[in-house]
């Protein structure tokens, strides 16, 4: 039996092997969070692959994290309030320790107390609030986040909810030919690729950039300009890597140091996994004159903006696609995106 030039055979294996189904594997560190938004005796609503997750501030600073339920009537802990090192539920103040265990219900005993809920070993650092939801022994901290705690560079963090799989954003940024679809924003650039290389759950791309005849745009002189030279014609290297399940983009021009370095994190929001948070941190170097950055920084914030908009758009639009069509029809051509996709495929979690 065939179903267009398909056997049911092949639609099946193919549906089996697709890419879009494969869940982000639980452990790993996820970025739930940025600081700011968990204030001290607050808690924060999160989620990771439709796990309901709270995370819990004290008045001292302090983050834990907890299933977002309440062992009693399952309502979210989320709703509560912070009590101490504790959060009490909000319909019968039952109350939870960072561990997730039940260590007060007001209208009983200390002997009679229930079980408690689950907790997730979290952590903070560069701005952001990471948890472990899987079930295998937490892994060390991330020990680095991009350049973010460099004092040679500054750094802005912003991202969304983007209505798209995970996959669609490594393809995205690691496959640097797609600069077409920005050239209302950076103008004319022309993508080299030059080599990639790869490892246990990771690979790199180096690209070099040229400008043929033509200024940057405001937004790329303020990160590389005053770095770059006064070269006529800029070519820049570039090496986007995906260290699963993470992503690095770093930008050298002359020397050793890189002059851009962005780290990106990507968390399911939906038990299906079509929606994940972005999780942006972008560093670039502090050029020698004091201040200038400073006062660039609007603009440099308008232009990455503005690029990361193009890039929401379009992976939504394959996000689209692919639930018209129920599965990946995409023809990858492009040989390190194909590496990419069985470096995904292989790191995930088949659901």
């Amino acid at each position: 039996m065939t179903v267009g030039n398909l056997s049911v055979e092949a639609t099946a294996s193919r549906s089996h092997s697709d890419l879009r189904k494969v869940g982000s594997h639980p452990d790993y560190w996820y970025p739930i969070a940025w600081s700011h938004e968990l204030k001290p005796g607050r808690t924060f609503a999160g989620h990771f692959a439709g796990e309901p997750i709270v995370l819990v501030r004290s008045v001292e600073g302090d983050v834990f994290a907890l299933e977002d339920r309440c062992a009693h009537r399952q309502v979210p802990l989320s709703k509560g309030t912070v009590d101490g090192c504790t959060v009490r539920c909000c319909y019968h103040g039952w109350r939870y320790d960072g561990s997730g265990q039940c260590v007060d219900v007001p209208y009983l005993g200390k002997g009679k107390l229930p079980n408690g809920v689950r907790s997730y070993p979290c952590f903070e650092s560069n701005g952001i609030i990471f948890v472990w939801p899987g079930t295998a022994p937490a892994a060390d901290p991330l020990a680095q986040i991009g350049h973010a705690a460099e004092p040679g560079y500054k750094s802005r963090r912003f991202g969304k909810i983007v209505r798209c799989h995970y996959t669609f954003m490594h393809e995205n940024l690691m496959d640097m030919n797609h600069q077409f679809l920005h050239r209302r924003t950076t103008g004319k650039v022309t993508p080299r690729y030059l080599a990639s290389r790869k490892g246990d759950g990771w690979m790199e791309v180096d690209y070099s950039f040229a400008r043929p005849d033509q200024k940057p745009p405001l937004g790329e002189t303020v990160i590389v300009g005053s770095l770059r030279g006064s070269a006529r014609t800029a070519r820049d290297l570039m090496t986007v890597r995906t260290d699963y399940p993470y992503q690095t983009l770093r930008m050298w021009t002359r020397d050793d140091k890189p002059v851009l370095s962005v780290w990106l994190g990507y968390t399911p929001v939906d038990a299906e996994q079509r929606r994940n948070r972005t999780f942006i941190v972008l560093s670039v170097r502090k050029p020698k004159i004091p201040g200038v950055l400073d006062l660039a920084w609007p603009v440099l914030a308008w232009f990455t903006d503005r690029v990361f908009a193009e890039d929401c758009e379009i992976v939504e639009m394959e996000q689209a696609a692919f639930d018209e069509q129920g599965a990946d029809w995409n023809q990858e051509v492009f040989p390190p995106i194909r590496e990419l996709r069985t470096l995904l495929r292989d790191c995930g979690n088949p659901r």
